[in-house]
């Protein structure tokens, strides 16, 4: 973990946006087109420490922004060149556009400050969206990455903020991947090379006393 000086600086409220990756209801919700990514984004407390981490972020003057997947209704335009899109199609819960399925999940708090961006292709919320565009505009230079899964969305998140020039954080408790333990394997042997590992207590410390607004 870093000094926490050091980290304090890299999440200065001014330059810094906390993001959630699919953190919707049709993904880590009750009714999950995912159980089995759910119950570990729930068993395991992300979830709860997601939710804690944008309670925080609002009260620091963070700035928040949702990464939401989702599809049109009849599909046009969604990826189908990976085995990973074309399952989802078949899944018996679908993240159509205006669904209760790519609505925020609870307990997570949403704001009016809060940015939303929703996609409707590929593994990453940053390649071809308004995400880095927002980021910029917004003054980021430092994203925390949260959500799931530590499979895929999660790790491209992290390559894509890095090869963008932004610094990554990653608050490691509040990302899940399927199984359970391959998180862990993933932080230690892939995302610790390229963007900083904290806690989210490490995270709400550093946010406990904003210094100044956005």
């Amino acid at each position: 973990m870093p000094p926490h000086a050091q980290l304090a600086e890299q999440l200065d409220p001014a330059t810094t946006v906390l993001l959630t990756v699919e953190c919707q209801r049709g993904v880590v919700g009750t009714d999950s087109a995912l159980p089995e990514l759910a119950d570990v984004a729930r068993g395991s407390g992300a979830l709860a420490n997601i939710a804690r981490l944008v309670a925080a972020a609002h009260e620091a003057g963070v700035q928040v922004m949702h990464a939401i997947a989702e599809r049109r209704p009849d599909g046009r335009g969604a990826s189908r060149n990976a085995r990973l899109f074309r399952a989802a199609e078949r899944l018996p819960v679908q993240q159509i556009t205006g669904s209760t399925a790519v609505r925020v999940a609870d307990p997570i708090p949403v704001t009016d400050d809060d940015l939303v961006v929703r996609r409707l292709h590929g593994l990453s919320p940053m390649a071809g969206t308004d995400v880095d565009a927002l980021l910029r505009n917004v003054g980021c230079r430092t994203l925390v990455v949260t959500g799931v899964s530590a499979n895929v969305a999660i790790p491209n998140t992290v390559f894509d903020a890095v090869n963008r020039g932004y610094t990554a954080v990653v608050p490691a408790d509040a990302i899940a991947g399927v199984p359970a333990e391959y998180t862990p394997a993933m932080v230690r042997n892939t995302l610790a090379l390229v963007a900083t590992i904290a806690t989210t207590d490490d995270l709400l410390g550093c946010w406990k006393r904003p210094r100044r607004a956005r």
